[in-house]
């Protein structure tokens, strides 16, 4: 298998079709009108015993929203934030105690539009060296690492299904252990996924 950091930054490279939490649902008609607010979240690798890792976070069972859930270290960008890039890694130093100091940005990915009415750009980074991992009390459970080459592996995604405001709704998974990564952050690295040329 080539460089997985190689193949991602040429991906990056490429200019991609947006996703959304309602791909795998072609009969939800979404409003042409609707108020998308912004977001950003850090895809950030790292270079493990084994080969690169990328860092995820489980949110706090305490949220409102998405309690529990895998997610990227991210959120809503303030007006203080200068771009998308800026949100990430600000949101990265204060969910996991990231000092953007060791950060290099790779790139970004296009937008991934959620259930919850946020257009979310990812931002693939390299973390350069390791660092002092400082969840945020009440918002941040844990911070783990999983291989690159599990989540940029197609063969190991699913594709399942639940009940959603009354409705079935599919989705993508790529389960990692005790970790059920899902939604939002499974479609964003399916849609990494099929952008890696593997041989």
């Amino acid at each position: 298998m080539s460089d997985l950091l190689s193949l991602t930054q040429a991906a990056l490279a490429q200019t991609g079709a947006a996703s959304s939490d309602f791909d795998l649902n072609t009969d939800v008609q979404l409003p042409p009108g609707r108020k998308l607010r912004p977001a950003a979240v850090l895809a950030p690798i790292i270079a493990g015993p084994d080969g690169y890792d990328l860092i995820l976070t489980k949110r706090s069972s305490a949220l409102k929203h998405h309690p529990g859930q895998i997610a990227f270290p991210g959120g809503k960008q303030d007006d203080t934030d200068a771009n998308l890039i800026e949100t990430a890694l600000r949101e990265a130093r204060e969910e996991i105690g990231l000092p953007p100091s060791i950060v290099e940005v790779l790139g970004t990915f296009a937008p991934h539009e959620t259930v919850t009415s946020f257009t979310m750009t990812p931002v693939v980074a390299l973390v350069t060296e390791e660092f002092e991992v400082r969840p945020e009390p009440g918002e941040v459970a844990e911070v783990f690492r999983v291989p690159l080459a599990h989540v940029l592996d197609a063969s190991r995604y699913v594709v399942e299904s639940r009940r959603w405001r009354g409705q079935r709704r599919s989705y993508y998974a790529v389960p990692y252990g005790p970790y059920y990564i899902w939604g939002a952050t499974a479609r964003i690295l399916r849609a990494w996924t099929d952008r890696i040329p593997f041989d």
